[in-house]
């Protein structure tokens, strides 16, 4: 038990836990609406271009959450611009927006010669190195989610399921989309440092994903896939300790395991529900519960016919 709480001795350490907890929650919580909206390359490519934005806001001598916000930002609007009209997709318009900005910073890097600048806590997350305002930081971003998502509960849930039928019922879409934008953006940026650009994606969709497998009630997913997160964040913490691996990395995989779990307990439910419930019977298919099969005969003599009432209960 010692070895265990050993540790929390450190200061580094307690940092690292609770950021990776917060980060794992706010990923959670914002990464329902992105799974439902089908924007699951959403995180990964606005990280990309939060990059370029820290490269170019570090030229400029702004701070490093500056730059990246400013560009993760714009790089939203512009995506949500580019797809208004149902033309270009959104993955399309991801794919071209992010991408650009990406490669603006890659450009300025090479470009510059006396860039010293280190990037690869942006690039691989330095959990390790979270500091005291950093963790304000990432604690004030997911206060603000979630004080948005709670008081913009039934706007933000009406828009990602039918943003048409939303607008007709008076629902502001596009002032809807753009809220979802700023906390989605602000979520990513102050994700960045302890996961990574390279792995935020994984950190955004494995909990909501997960959570979607073990109910169909939004509200509930949203706890659930909140709590995962919480848990992947905590465990994956701990498992870079353990093995003194790269946290990121620790992280997705932790997820990544709670998803396998998750997803062989799902499947095997449903094959057993199917093995109960469901009997062929030559081209009758019906489905009921096995506690009264000696109630009711399956037999059905050769040429009888099937009442009407009887098919249509099938």
């Amino acid at each position: 038990m010692d070895a265990f709480f050993a540790p929390f001795e450190y200061e580094f350490f307690r940092h690292s836990l609770i950021a990776a907890l917060l980060v794992g929650m706010l990923c959670g919580l914002i990464g329902v609406y992105i799974v439902l909206r089908g924007m699951s390359y959403i995180g990964h490519g606005l990280s990309h271009a939060a990059f370029g934005g820290a490269v170019v806001g570090f030229t400029m001598n702004l701070n490093y959450y500056v730059g990246a916000g400013a560009m993760g930002l714009l790089a939203a609007l512009l995506i949500n611009q580019v797809s208004k009209g149902g033309k270009i997709k959104s993955d399309a318009a991801i794919g071209i927006v992010t991408t650009a900005f990406f490669a603006l910073g890659v450009a300025i890097i090479s470009g510059v010669r006396k860039f010293t600048k280190s990037f690869d806590a942006a690039l691989f997350g330095n959990i390790l190195g979270v500091t005291t305002d950093d963790l304000w930081i990432i604690a004030g971003v997911t206060l603000i989610t979630g004080l948005t998502i709670f008081f913009m509960y039934k706007p933000l849930l009406f828009s990602t399921f039918d943003a048409e039928t939303a607008n007709i019922f008076g629902i502001r879409t596009g002032r809807m989309q753009l809220v979802f934008s700023v906390i989605l953006t602000l979520s990513i940026i102050a994700s960045m440092n302890i996961v990574g650009v390279t792995m935020i994606a994984a950190t955004l969709v494995i909990p909501a994903v997960t959570a979607r497998m073990m109910t169909d009630s939004f509200s509930r997913m949203l706890i659930y896939s909140t709590a995962i997160g919480a848990v992947m964040g905590v465990g994956g913490m701990y498992a870079s300790y353990l093995f003194n691996a790269a946290s990121g990395a620790t992280i997705v995989l932790f997820g990544a395991a709670i998803f396998c779990m998750v997803g062989a307990i799902y499947l095997l439910r449903k094959r057993r529900a199917l093995h109960e419930h469901l009997h062929r019977h030559g081209e009758l298919l019906h489905s009921h519960p096995h506690g009264h099969q000696h109630e009711h005969g399956h037999g059905h003599p050769d040429g009888a016919q099937q009442e009407p009432e009887q098919q249509n209960r099938a």
